[in-house]
């Protein structure tokens, strides 16, 4: 039985020609800016204009382009050869903000003409803004040129034993090497506006889960720990504490720092510049006594079994197989446990 698996990420610009036209696939996404397309639309034009100088002298700083695409391609590789001995699985990349797009790869899917197709976002944690987005664009696509085929979408995979463990193995390989001991454990994830959250979206919760999962794990090294949010914009209220605002507070304190993309899969812009260039920075300025950054997960073993034990067993939660209905806030996981 022929299986594609369709791996989700957010993209990034492939040149520097291609920023703004990336931002503006961003800031014009509803599930970005809930307003009217009448009035999102041209307001997303004059965001991405704004921003775009500030955004190119970030990818100036990575060889005038994100690495996302090519390091989310040696995932689809890396776990299509460990989907190789269980079944015929072949696995595609789509990005919702830049190339390839769904409306594109829906074409190579349906030349590979499989029998069942799997919906797998590169968000371990579920959020309108990421998962939800990526998912209900391919959804639109499909019902767009009335593809119609046996489906199965996994939301998220927020305390999934493997994804943990990759975490785990990665922290423990950058502490072993410390002979100061006196650090804080930062674990940073993306920001999201305050409102999103108060509307039901179950993204903070979640990252709560991974990293209590992922101390339990660590409990014998007795580790200092936060949890913070990055990669604020605008005027809005946004979740915090903000990593910045902490890493000032620890910097302070002549604490050590070490930061852990707990909700980013792939290096880009906000691990490579954001965290180990501008946050350095303001860490050294503050006084940290040093920094160190635990890479993102990548090809990382662990990560990738956690990605094709959920293709394989999803019944084996840890990740769920959702209708993406969320009816639950903060208490429980949102997601209700049943096949599209």
């Amino acid at each position: 039985m022929k299986k594609a698996v369709i791996l989700f990420n957010l993209g990034g610009p492939d040149n520097l020609d291609s920023v703004e036209p990336f931002l503006f696939n961003l800031f014009n996404d509803p599930a970005i800016i809930s307003i009217p397309s009448f009035i999102r639309y041209p307001l997303a034009k004059f965001i991405s204009k704004k921003r775009a100088p500030i955004a190119k002298n970030i990818y100036r700083e990575m060889g005038n382009k994100s690495p996302i695409l090519e390091l989310t391609e040696e995932q689809a590789k890396s776990l299509e050869k460990n989907l190789s001995a269980k079944g015929n699985y072949k696995c595609f990349v789509v990005m919702r903000c830049w190339h390839p797009r769904a409306a594109d790869v829906i074409k190579k899917v349906k030349k590979y003409n499989p029998e069942e197709i799997i919906l797998l976002p590169l968000y371990p944690q579920f959020s309108a803004t990421t998962s939800g987005s990526s998912i209900d664009e391919w959804n639109q696509v499909c019902k767009k040129q009335n593809y119609k085929i046996k489906t199965k979408t996994i939301c998220c995979y927020p305390t999934e034993d493997h994804f943990i463990e990759s975490h785990v193995c990665l922290i423990k390989k950058t502490i072993e090497k410390l002979k100061d001991k006196n650090f804080k454990l930062i674990f940073s994830a993306h920001g999201l506006p305050e409102n999103k959250i108060k509307k039901g979206d179950p993204y903070q919760w979640q990252v709560e889960e991974t990293v209590k999962k992922i101390m339990s794990k660590l409990s014998n090294e007795h580790l200092d720990h936060t949890i913070t949010y990055q990669s604020r914009v605008g005027p809005m209220k946004w979740i915090g504490p903000s990593t910045d605002e902490e890493i000032i507070k620890y910097s302070k304190e002549k604490k050590g720092l070490i930061i852990v993309p707990v909700a980013f899969v792939s290096e880009h812009s906000e691990t490579l510049v954001e965290l180990d260039i501008e946050y350095k920075k303001l860490a050294e300025k503050n006084g940290c006594s040093f920094y160190k950054r635990v890479p993102a997960l990548g090809i990382e073993e662990n990560f990738i079994k956690a990605l094709a034990k959920l293709i394989l067993k999803p019944e084996e939660r840890g990740g769920f197989v959702s209708s993406l209905v969320c009816p639950n806030k903060f208490t429980k996981c949102p997601c209700r446990d049943v096949n599209i």
